[in-house]
């Protein structure tokens, strides 16, 4: 029978032992809990129907726009087309249904191919929502939410990503003709890996330093057109194109632009927060420089909640096929005489367990820490709203190192589970290089997530001065709550941790509240040390101390994670109403704080939280929770929910076909429809022709 486009195998071969299918039903019995109430319980029933909804509306679209089936054999020319047409269908569906801007981004992040809308769809869009006027919403936003313009972010540049004060590209201000003059100085002033900019984008939110009167003011957004909506050439003075091949993210065209003295009229200013005076020139800046970083800090809450996604699904591939998967048999495990010996379940051995089982809870950690980051983004943005701006440093703070921690734990998770999976994680059939790949520049845009993590520190060393200073007057947040507690701050909590000299935690294993008062003084300790060298008589370099920095950084962050996963076990009424749910999810709680202290543990011990002794108990408890969690590990992962069209992994289908699936994706490979010529005397690469005459046909 023909498989396939090209090849075939014999129809009544069949993969040798107990089926895929069988193997994964039989972990799914192993459940303590009902998997159904599981995903209704992490995202709403509503979510989950709208999910459903919308695989089965884009894997029945017949335009061929939502197809991956061929995504691995494809040039990058021919991915960004696909990509392209991917991103026509999404608009002319959303027009079609009435979409709002949640589902159209739920339905991008089905399709799992970024493409050249996708920057339009969430920062274009993003920050004229929250950095225009209500007269330039009107007049940029509603056409772009209409498609008639196609709009980008360029703030990166050739010379400077993260640096945003750094950046070259100025926007000058005429009086005279009250425009904007936008100007690149230099080669490295070019605006560049700016998605959306290559070929597609009509317009550009253009981050640019404002210079008026000769003074610079720092940077600040301006809408620019770039190209002609019909034509698609670009407008005089700028110069744009793609960037070229990247390691991933080959539907998105990332583009570089130069601008030479080119002029925009004063509306295209963003003049929301900052103002500009079309007459006198004269200058209102923001209430908080912090507020033009809005757009950033959304799409680093984004980031955060894609983080969880990351975990989920490359933890899915791993576990399905890790029980599927059988591999030598135990040295220690009974012999039968005249038997052969039963291969071991990948996933029965305590090394892979060790590797996959702690990413899968560190996957529920994360859910709960994304909804805390939007969360706090929300009532951050609603303060904004109503002039409030006394969440603003906190959130910017958060964002930041969660992005870092997040991005980074993540991409290192993808890659750990491609390991766990052997040989066959190295093809493409198993999803995971691919999607490691489009993953990686999560964790260097945005802010490099090493550099980005000093935002955090900053404001750690802010709060902790403050505290020391001025106790009673330091407003209550996440970061100056611990900080009272390791300095044993009385703020109505009789329970208040002790003084920082005299700390020596028990150390309860199983209770979630050590760990948040733990993590907390952890990561207070850290803070103070730091303090002392930036501060004390060394008065050390801020360069001098960057590691200190980024210790800090992720001590909060992890702490903060810590924080939101134990809230949940400890007061989550709809979690603690389902006891079977709740004693799964405390498990999977203390495995995440076990390991992440187990991994920290020089630290732990050197702020006096733990000694050596408790130390060594972590990896008996982490063990001891491994073995508790290994029978749930296949309903754990079912529980995400996630629709084989998004896995799109023959390793991690649900369906437990796993054999089958590498051998559909190995007969659809279009090397395999020639015969190739490999003559060492003939240098041409040729096929060679099925005709009589045996001729050869150039590729």
């Amino acid at each position: 029978m023909t498989h396939g486009r090209y090849a075939s195998i014999p129809e009544h071969l069949k993969p040798a032992g107990t089926p895929g299918s069988t193997l994964l039903a039989i972990e799914r019995k192993k459940a303590s809990f009902d998997t159904k109430q599981m995903s209704e319980y992490l995202y709403g029933k509503e979510y989950l129907e709208k999910d459903a909804e919308l695989v089965a509306l884009l894997t029945s679209d017949t335009t061929g726009a939502f197809d991956k089936s061929n995504w691995n054999y494809l040039g990058r020319t021919e991915k960004f087309r696909l990509a392209l047409k991917k991103d026509k269908r999404i608009a002319q569906l959303a027009r079609e249904h009435g979409w709002d801007r949640e589902t159209i981004n739920h339905v991008e992040s089905l399709c799992d191919f970024m493409g050249p809308f996708s920057v339009h769809r969430s920062m274009y869009l993003t920050t004229i929502d929250n950095m225009g006027t209500e007269e330039q919403k009107e007049t940029f936003l509603v056409p772009a939410l209409r498609y008639e313009n196609i709009g980008c972010y360029a703030q990166t540049e050739l010379g400077h990503g993260s640096n945003v004060q750094g950046l070259e590209t100025t926007a000058t201000y005429d009086k005279e003709t009250r425009e904007f003059v936008l100007h690149s100085p230099s080669m490295t002033a070019s605006k560049w890996w700016i998605g959306g900019l290559g070929r597609s984008a009509t317009h550009a939110v253009v981050m640019a330093q404002l210079i008026i009167d000769g003074k610079r003011l720092g940077p600040h957004p301006f809408i620019v057109p770039i190209r002609d909506p019909e034509t698609r050439k670009p407008f005089p003075g700028i110069s744009v194109g793609d960037i070229g091949p990247k390691a991933g993210l080959p539907g998105i065209d990332n583009g570089y632009m130069l601008f030479d003295h080119v002029r925009v009229p004063h509306f295209n200013q963003l003049s929301r927060f900052a103002k500009v005076d079309p007459e006198t020139g004269k200058y209102t800046p923001p209430a908080n420089s912090a507020l033009t970083y809005g757009t950033m800090t959304y799409v680093r809450a984004g980031i955060v909640r894609g983080a969880r996604t990351v975990l989920m699904r490359s933890v899915t591939v791993a576990v399905r096929y890790c029980a599927i998967r059988r591999q030598f048999a135990d040295r220690d495990a009974p012999k039968f005489e005249g038997s052969k010996p039963i291969e071991t379940q990948v996933l029965d051995y305590t090394m892979v367990q060790a590797r996959i089982l702690p990413i899968l809870a560190k996957a529920y950690a994360f859910h709960y820490t994304s909804k805390y980051m939007y969360e706090l983004y929300e009532s951050c943005m609603e303060g904004i709203n109503r002039g409030d701006l006394s969440l603003l440093a906190e959130t910017h703070a958060s964002s930041s190192g969660l992005k870092a921690l997040c991005t980074i734990e993540a991409a290192e998770a993808i890659e750990t589970c491609r390991r766990a999976c052997g040989g066959h994680g190295f093809s493409a059939a198993s999803g995971l290089p691919n999607f490691y790949n489009d993953y990686l520049p999560n964790v260097t845009w945005e802010g490099d997530s090493y550099m980005l993590s000093q935002q955090t520190s900053r404001h750690l060393l802010k709060q902790m001065r403050d505290l020391k200073r001025d106790p009673e007057g330091t407003p209550r947040s996440f970061t100056s709550d611990y900080m009272r507690h390791y300095f044993g701050v009385a703020n109505g909590d009789e329970n208040a941790a002790a003084t920082r000299h005299e700390v020596n935690y028990s150390g309860d294993l199983h209770d979630p509240v050590w760990f948040i008062k733990a993590f907390g003084y952890r990561a207070a300790w850290l803070v103070d040390q730091t303090l002392e060298l930036r501060d004390g008589p060394s008065k050390r370099s801020w360069n001098s101390i960057l590691p200190e920095l980024y210790r800090c950084a992720k001590a909060h962050s992890q702490a903060l994670v810590i924080y939101n996963f134990a809230k949940a076990i400890l007061n989550d009424s709809n979690l603690n109403s389902k006891p079977a749910l709740r004693t799964v999810m405390q498990q999977l709680f203390l495995l995440h704080a076990t390991h992440t202290m187990q991994q920290e543990g020089a630290e732990f011990i050197s702020c006096g939280v733990i000694g050596p002794k408790q130390y060594q108990l972590l990896s008996n408890k982490s063990q001891e929770l491994m073995a508790s969690i290994r029978p749930q590990a296949v309903p754990l992962v079912d529980s995400f929910a996630l629709s084989d069209y998004l896995v799109n992994s023959a390793l991690g289908s649900s369906k437990g076909d796993v054999y089958e699936g590498l051998f559909r994706h190995a007969l659809n490979e279009p090397i395999n429809s020639s015969r190739w010529d490999v003559n060492v005397e003939d240098l041409e690469t040729l096929e060679i022709d099925d005709s009589p005459a045996l001729a050869k046909a150039k590729l």
